[in-house]
């Protein structure tokens, strides 16, 4: 019964750590990455697409992102999503593509991102803890109900917490990592 419990821990804090992953790869650091364009969404036949499902998004060089779509008739709405989406960079369209140049990013800029990861890391530690929560519940619902001994119980929690532990390390280290990366010029 534990070892399902440390199991599912385990499983869902890992989950946390591929959550911040991603968020992290939306966020700008010194070389432009397609994968900022992530959360932009088009209207495509009456539903919210990703823009990668509607063309190609290359990042030309550490500066430019190219979107070309597959559909001619989608530039001027993927143009349209592209500046609500309000990326920092305005779209240059031409015949059948669209070019996003970022400008290089300000010391402010920088600073305002590391916040941003800062703000993730917060964020992903409070899943964690409350991922330990929800298992030290079930450790003490499992003890009530005399299914385990208190000691158990107890063995349990402590178990429980190192693996908490191990994942806040990790993600210290996430951050501390994308913080260098974003505030590196």
């Amino acid at each position: 019964m534990l070892q399902e419990i440390y199991k599912n821990t385990t499983q869902h804090m890992d989950k946390s750590i591929s959550a911040l992953q991603k968020d992290f790869g939306t966020l700008r650091s010194s070389r432009v990455s397609v994968s900022i364009l992530d959360n932009v969404r088009i209207d495509y036949y009456g539903s919210p697409t990703p823009l990668s499902q509607v063309g190609s998004v290359i990042a030309q060089d550490a500066t430019t992102i190219v979107v070309t779509p597959w559909e001619k008739g989608l530039v001027k709405d993927i143009e349209k999503a592209l500046q609500e989406a309000n990326l920092g960079a305005n779209p240059n369209v031409n015949a059948d593509s669209i070019k996003l140049f970022f400008p290089p990013m300000t010391q402010e800029q920088r600073k305002e991102i590391a916040k941003q990861v800062k703000a993730m890391g917060e964020k992903a530690k409070i899943a964690v803890r409350n991922i330990r929560q929800d298992s030290n519940n079930a450790i003490k619902k499992l003890e009530k109900e005399k299914n385990i001994s208190e000691d158990d119980g107890k063995k349990g929690m402590d178990e429980v917490q190192k693996i908490t532990d191990t994942h806040i390390k990790k993600i210290d280290s996430m951050v501390k990592a994308k913080e260098e990366e974003v505030l590196k010029v």
